[in-house]
């Protein structure tokens, strides 16, 4: 049972379109700080296409280092955003990466038909170590 559960949580976040993972992702930039720039002209146009879609770049300026993504598929923008913001997003998709495992192993064990009593006498004041069974 455990397994068919993992299998249909996996299968849920696979079935997200491309558009949508863009689409959430570009969120969580807009939310650490990135700046939208829409390709609205011809010559930003032009600039976008020579750009590799949905990868972060860094682009050196003077003392700084600032990222840029560029988005040709869904908004059909560049974000860019500074070395705070880069580190804000990169912490937001640890925190998102690790909240998504621990609720998934939620439910995997919600059903009930786990047992953790099988694997020995866990509780307050119990220590591990070696001892019987170990």
């Amino acid at each position: 049972m455990p397994s068919l559960l993992l299998t249909s949580v996996l299968a849920l976040t696979a079935c997200a379109t491309p558009q949508e993972r863009v689409s959430q992702r570009e969120d969580s930039l807009a939310a650490a700080g990135f700046i939208v720039r829409p390709a609205n002209t011809p010559e930003r146009q032009d600039m976008l296409n020579r750009l590799p879609p949905h990868r972060f770049l860094q682009r050196p300026h003077g003392d700084t280092v600032n990222y840029v993504y560029a988005d040709p598929l869904v908004c059909d923008c560049l974000y860019v955003g500074s070395q705070t913001a880069f580190n804000r997003y990169q912490q937001y998709v640890q925190q998102k990466r690790l909240a998504d495992q621990q609720e998934t192993t939620a439910q995997l064990y919600s059903d009930g038909a786990w047992n953790w009593g099988g694997w020995g006498p866990w509780g307050p004041g119990y220590e591990f170590g070696p001892g019987p069974g170990w």
